[in-house]
């Protein structure tokens, strides 16, 4: 992600239709924020998803219960499908309004993939391609916009709270950089696919440390870097450089914890419905115009909080 993607775009002023984005949105959490958005926005909503059947057959389900949704084709892991959704949205509608990033990805506790292989396609999906989103959907967000970041609990401060105190400081830190959490997701992966992450500990979330080999002092662990911290950490620096870059237009950046909701993701055991779930990530795609905060904050139950 280079310097100019946060620099004001040429759009076109004839073009007053407001416009929302969901990611990852034809089922679940992302679906139930379609369905707020279109009870609550006075604008154009696209669900949008990888597969264009399962995408439209959700719109035509909203369609049954009285509400409009458009659908457009997104695959957050297919870089040709981020750029030419990101084209459509600029040429269509200007840019977009309100961007939420739900897609996601999570392994079940009991699925027998190896742990190196697990990291590697969650990081893939949670972290990188999320990442590609930002980068060519930030520079068509319009002013007065919202980027909502959909994590979970398990990126909020107990999880953050597992790793080495060294790992903690850097991630809230107010200098790290984009390149270097970049550098610490590689990281990551190089060490699974060589086995040095000690996979066990791992899986159970109890890692505080993993061993140099080279030195046998020890180093920061990277244990939680490939969950839902990460994009906690991302929007973080992302918040504060688009302060910087594009201090007079408004512009919301916050990640949100939706709590454990019901979905193929979460099993049948959470307490909420997507619809409860859809809760807080639709209160901050909706902050009234003029907001200035919540900005580059992580938000449960709509109300901000440590991480």
């Amino acid at each position: 992600m280079t310097q100019q993607i946060f620099s004001l775009s040429a759009f076109r002023t004839d073009m007053s239709t407001k416009v929302a984005v969901v990611t990852g949105s034809n089922k679940g959490i992302g679906l139930a924020i379609v369905r707020a958005l279109c009870k609550q926005y006075q604008g154009d909503i696209y669900l949008t998803a990888r597969d264009v059947g399962r995408g439209q057959e959700a719109v035509e389900s909203l369609s049954k219960e009285g509400l409009t949704a458009k659908f457009h084709q997104l695959d957050i892991n297919d870089l040709n499908s981020i750029t030419t959704a990101a084209a459509f949205f600029k040429e269509k509608y200007g840019g977009v309004d309100i961007l939420v990033n739900n897609a996601g990805i999570a392994f079940k506790t009991a699925d027998p993939a190896p742990f190196p292989v697990q990291a590697e396609v969650t990081l893939k999906t949670n972290f990188f391609a999320t990442r590609d989103m930002l980068t060519h959907f930030m520079p068509i967000i319009k002013a007065g916009g919202q980027v909502v970041n959909v994590s979970s609990f398990v990126g909020s401060q107990a999880t953050l709270n597992q790793c080495s105190p060294a790992l903690q400081e850097r991630f809230r830190s107010e200098d790290i950089t984009e390149e270097e959490l970049v550098g610490l997701m590689q990281r990551f992966v190089e060490k699974t696919q060589k086995g040095e992450h000690k996979a066990g500990r791992l899986a159970r979330n109890r890692v505080r440390g993993v061993k140099d080999r080279t030195d046998g002092t020890k180093q920061p662990s990277v244990s939680h870097l490939w969950r839902p911290g990460t994009s906690l950490a991302l929007s973080m620096i992302l918040a504060r450089r688009l302060s910087k870059e594009r201090p007079n237009d408004g512009i919301l950046l916050n990640a949100c914890c939706p709590g454990w909701v019901r979905t193929d993701m979460a099993g049948p055991k959470a307490p909420k419905s997507p619809d409860e779930g859809a809760i807080t990530p639709v209160y901050l795609a909706l902050l009234p115009p003029g907001a200035t905060e919540p900005h580059g904050k992580f938000v449960s139950e709509k109300e901000v909080g440590p991480w």
